[in-house]
């Protein structure tokens, strides 16, 4: 086996998704760098592979690197994720950075990703698609995020904890009523869920107690095909006003410059003369 980094998919719930290629890398491989050891040391058990694990978290990568620095040029190393393709929202990002730096052997064992999956359980148009990672943690910063997400014409996908779905359900209601919303859970287990509507239609299901609010949940939500990706005063005027009928002045200001990049005070006055 040549020396070097891979980053390998390992299943996002069903253990029959790893590949024959991963399995056998996973077994040839001197080091593996994981999330949670003893998660991985249940899917690894499971294909009878006994490795010598580091633990690798956003808050500790640069150790682990310091750890595996004199080893890194003669040995193979695996780095898994707890589920699906490392890297992506995960920790890794410093490792493959500093292999890369050094000018050693990188290479990829793809595999299960939930975000390629959800986009194409979503029936929405992805030849073009943004991913935005976690959906923020407050309500003023998951507005800002919704009406990022509402103006873009691209499909987006993100991340978001179970006890942050309602509060965004709610606040997208407001924003976005009319816009599809594809949420999907437990992808390739047993219960997985797809669930598609406006917010409101799928608060409501949630009101009845027809979805589990438990686990992580991937949202996929439709670009806006009469978005104008090349900006003109006009499209501008349109956003203000739509948001000025919600928002503070303050705050639209602050969210048209995010989306559009025009600069603050070009903002601010076009708003001011917009509210007369």
């Amino acid at each position: 086996m040549k020396n070097g980094l891979y980053i390998i998919a390992t299943p996002i719930g069903n253990l029959n998704d790893i590949s024959l290629r991963a399995q056998k890398t996973l077994g040839e491989v001197d080091i593996i760098i994981c999330e949670n050891p003893k998660h991985s040391l249940k899917i690894l058990s499971k294909l009878g592979i006994k490795k010598k694990l580091y633990s690798i978290h956003d808050y500790n990568e640069e150790k682990i690197i310091k750890k595996i620095e004199q080893y890194a040029e003669n040995s193979s190393i695996a780095l898994i994720s707890d589920a699906g393709s490392p890297v992506i929202s995960d920790p890794g990002f410093k490792l493959v950075r500093f292999y890369n730096t050094k000018g050693l052997n990188i290479t990829t064992v793809p595999g299960p990703c939930s975000i390629i999956s959800a986009l194409q359980l979503s029936s929405m148009p992805i030849n073009e698609f943004q991913f935005l990672g976690f959906a923020p943690k407050t309500a003023k910063h998951l507005g800002d995020f919704i009406n990022k997400v509402s103006f873009s014409d691209k499909t987006s996908v993100f991340f978001i904890s179970s006890h942050r779905v309602v509060l965004f359900l709610n606040i997208a209601n407001k924003i976005m009523p009319e816009k599809e919303i594809c949420i999907c859970k437990e992808i390739t287990k047993l219960n997985e869920k797809r669930i598609t509507g406006s917010p409101k239609e799928i608060l409501n299901k949630i009101n009845k107690n027809t979805i589990n609010l438990r686990g992580e949940f991937v949202f996929v939500i439709g670009g806006d095909i009469n978005y104008n990706q090349k900006k003109t005063f006009g499209d501008l005027d349109k956003q203000i006003i739509k948001l000025l009928s919600k928002f503070s002045l303050t705050d639209v200001v602050e969210i048209v410059h995010k989306i559009n990049g025009v600069s603050k005070k070009e903002i601010y006055n076009m708003a001011l003369k917009l509210k007369k």
